[in-house]
């Protein structure tokens, strides 16, 4: 094609490396705020409740060993995840950009903490929970197809890929698409969530409270177990952040956001300790131990012949919580492309659809990697020892901020009291395991982290001339393939 055409047809910007649109674009392309309140709480409900109510059951009685203090870790990782989203909600409306706790680290503390969370976010954190929840539905989803043994690894992984696929390019085509399914998949998992409460109730009505007598009996307690007990039940909650990614996309997030949350977390923190409430009304804490799946056995024991709609609803609830992972996290990697810490590209809104489908699309194509490899478990177990550090620096840097950036609009300010118990919380949860169960793991994550510091000081700090010659060109035949365009800057 001649050279002189295809300048005259798109247009050439920055030296030739960036195309955009210029005469024939008929609207803005910027992130287009269509995530309203009944979305948005969807969006907080439908990313926590997924596979992990289903799942971390289990691993929190088996660290507390009874009852009653498993149902006080449930009811506190629910308070501990509401404060935490408070302080968030005032980092959210005092800097209303999309990335959740990567400009809030900017602006706090910095380019290197930002770019630290987001390549842990977004090589590991992320992908890896996407993965996860995606290989939880492909395994509730070919359960029934497979009774009386285990789904083969090839089906589960090929399924799980699947529904990356589909997720991905559900989010990549449409904001109000992508909200659409979230909200559909909320109301599915909410009908399997009210079933089990339901069931509860009756059967608390009904005289079934013998394991509940005695339910701090044979309790075990120490900072190890709790710390963990934690973890576990954090990983359920996970998600409570999750909202304050699509800021920029919210409509009137000053009043949307705090409200989401407000009405979102307890809702998801009631739902919790009531499934919990209702496992243990036909299930000793033994079985329960011994149950391969929870929600399975409670379904095989309650609805009898109807027990084939917990698993078909569970894949529906994890379904939910990937979209909403997949919706939030991809502008994580859109608002780090546009600070210039990873592939410029990455940054750039598709001139069609006003999404930014090549970080969703990068997002997708990692999490399908993790789905290979045959253990990941150890990646999941450390998780939360990852995310709990930028948790508590987030966090920490809305106290800085009170002091460093008085002169910012803070249209909602939460008592400092808040954002100092999450911290100290944060650090607890950093430091327990490692004082208690000293691991190699946790070094091997810590020095992943920190790696990163290698490759923002070789292509970002000093942006050798190699490195550019290389991105410049990739950039622009990336743009014509996936038809994207850099982001406007809006003028006040």
């Amino acid at each position: 094609m001649d050279e002189e055409n295809l300048r005259k047809r798109t247009g050439e910007a920055n030296g030739g490396d960036e195309l955009s649109l210029q005469k024939s674009k008929p609207k803005t392309t910027n992130l287009q705020q269509e995530v309203g309140l009944i979305s948005g709480i969807c969006m907080i409900v439908g990313t926590i409740i997924g596979s992990g109510i289903f799942i971390s059951p289990k691993s929190v009685l088996a660290n507390v060993a009874a009852v009653g203090p498993c149902l006080i870790i449930w009811a506190a990782c629910g308070i501990l995840a509401t404060l935490g989203a408070l302080c968030f909600a005032e980092l959210g409306t005092t800097i209303t950009k999309s990335g959740g706790e990567y400009p809030y680290l900017m602006e706090a503390f910095g380019p290197i903490p930002a770019y630290l969370f987001s390549w842990t976010s977004l090589l590991v954190i992320k992908p890896s929970s996407f993965a996860i929840i995606c290989l939880s539905f492909a395994e509730y989803a070919s359960a029934p197809f497979y009774p009386g043994c285990d789904p083969p690894v090839v089906v589960i992984k090929c399924l799980a890929a699947s529904a990356i696929v589909v997720i991905t390019a559900v989010n990549s085509l449409s904001v109000k698409l992508g909200s659409y399914v979230q909200n559909f998949f909320t109301a599915a998992k909410m009908i399997i969530v009210l079933i089990i409460i339901v069931s509860g109730i009756v059967l608390l009505a009904q005289g079934k409270t013998e394991n509940f007598k005695n339910s701090f009996k044979d309790t075990k307690l120490s900072i190890g177990s709790i710390s963990l007990a934690f973890y576990n039940g954090l990983w359920a909650y996970d998600g409570w952040n999750q909202l304050n990614y699509i800021t920029e996309e919210l409509k009137n997030p000053y009043r949307n956001l705090p409200l989401s949350i407000i009405i979102g977390i307890p809702l998801v923190s009631v739902c919790y300790v009531l499934i919990n409430i209702s496992y243990f009304t036909i299930m000793t804490s033994t079985e329960l131990l011994q149950s391969q799946a929870v929600a399975v056995t409670f379904g095989d024991r309650v609805l009898y012949p109807a027990a084939w709609i917990v698993p078909l609803f569970v894949a529906f609830s994890t379904i939910g919580a990937a979209n909403g992972t997949c919706f939030t996290a991809g502008r994580l990697v859109y608002v780090a492309g546009r600070e210039g810490h990873m592939l410029k590209v990455l940054s750039y809104i598709s001139v069609k659809r006003l999404t930014p489908a090549p970080a969703i699309i990068f997002y997708g194509a990692i999490a399908i990697i993790y789905t290979i490899p045959g253990n990941i478990e150890t990646l999941i177990n450390y998780f939360s020892f990852a995310v709990w550090i930028f948790y508590g620096l987030t966090v920490l840097g809305l106290i800085v901020m009170r002091f460093t950036r008085k002169e910012l609009k803070r249209p909602i300010t939460v008592p400092i009291v808040i954002p100092v118990f999450v911290t100290l919380s944060s650090i607890f949860l950093v430091l327990a395991p490692i004082i208690s169960q000293p691991e190699l793991p946790y070094l091997y994550c810590a020095l992943f982290m920190f790696g990163g510091l290698i490759f923002y000081f070789l292509f970002v700090h000093f942006k050798f001339n190699w490195a550019q010659r290389i991105s410049k060109p990739t950039t622009m035949y990336l743009q014509m393939l996936l038809e994207v365009v850099p982001a406007e800057e809006v003028t006040e």
